[in-house]
């Protein structure tokens, strides 16, 4: 890995004295001006079309996004106050308010998500350097250090950026990016028992490569190969295996 807060092996007290993601928190900044750019190129006409999601419209992710924005937020009082602050008020909640602010029109969905994207930056940029390192549940038993809440959202804001189907692919993905996206989708789908033993060599834009392994290392391992961008749609579950070879098993769902 090429940059600290993307390495999760790394030395636990260089991860103390250094505790703000400084490269996440950047790539975060990156990520969302490009989606802000592209939804300008929107209309009244093209949120209300399908996304690759099925049952959701473009504004229902332009929507998912902003109330996402302001879940991180949320996760960022808890870790500044250590008063339990969680992402949502309840899936039903959640679920609630991306419908309701799915019906806007187009500016006023992109207003939306241009605020509240302004009050998670707030929030990144002053949250005290002890605070990073705090604990919060991103779920129900899943604690981790807030200082992974950029990560988060940048894997919210890239992958739902394709999922808006308006010309941004895996592909436009920056490499640096795309590999800290691969790292992080293995280590949430590779320890579930429903993922066959799988072998993932990757290839990155500059000609470099990586591996990964996902389930339960076996003799049946499957062995599949290919570029950077098919690799992480194929796990995502956005895109099929054409494009892969090699042997490409059948993945479970990634929700």
């Amino acid at each position: 890995m090429t940059d600290l807060e993307f390495d999760h092996h790394a030395d636990e007290e260089v991860v103390r004295n250094r505790p703000r993601p400084e490269g996440a928190l950047a790539a975060v900044e990156r990520a969302t001006a490009r989606l802000l750019t592209m939804l300008e190129d929107m209309d009244d006409l093209s949120v209300r079309e399908p996304s690759l999601l099925p049952g959701w419209s473009r504004a229902h992710v332009i929507s998912h996004l902003a109330r996402n924005a302001d879940g991180c937020a949320n996760l960022l009082t808890w870790a500044r106050t250590g008063v339990e602050h969680t992402m949502y008020a309840s899936r039903q909640d959640r679920d609630a308010d991306i419908s309701e602010g799915a019906r806007r029109g187009h500016r006023l969905l992109v207003e939306d998500l241009a605020a509240a994207s302004g009050r998670l930056a707030e929030a990144f940029r002053t949250l005290p350097s002890p605070s990073w390192l705090f604990e919060v549940e991103v779920a129900p038993g899943k604690p981790v250090p807030a200082r992974e809440i950029p990560r988060i959202r940048l894997h919210e804001v890239r992958v739902h950026s394709v999922d808006l189907d308006f010309g941004f692919g895996f592909d436009d993905i920056p490499r640096h990016e795309i590999e800290w996206l691969l790292n992080d989708t293995v280590r949430q789908l590779g320890g579930r028992p429903d993922v066959p033993p799988l072998a993932l060599d990757v290839e990155f834009t500059d000609g470099s490569g990586a591996t990964w392994r996902l389930g339960t290392p076996g003799s049946s391992e499957h062995r599949v190969r290919g570029d950077a961008g098919t690799a992480l749609g194929w796990l995502l579950g956005r895109t099929s295996a054409d494009g892969l070879s090699g042997d490409p098993p059948e993945l479970p769902p990634w929700l």
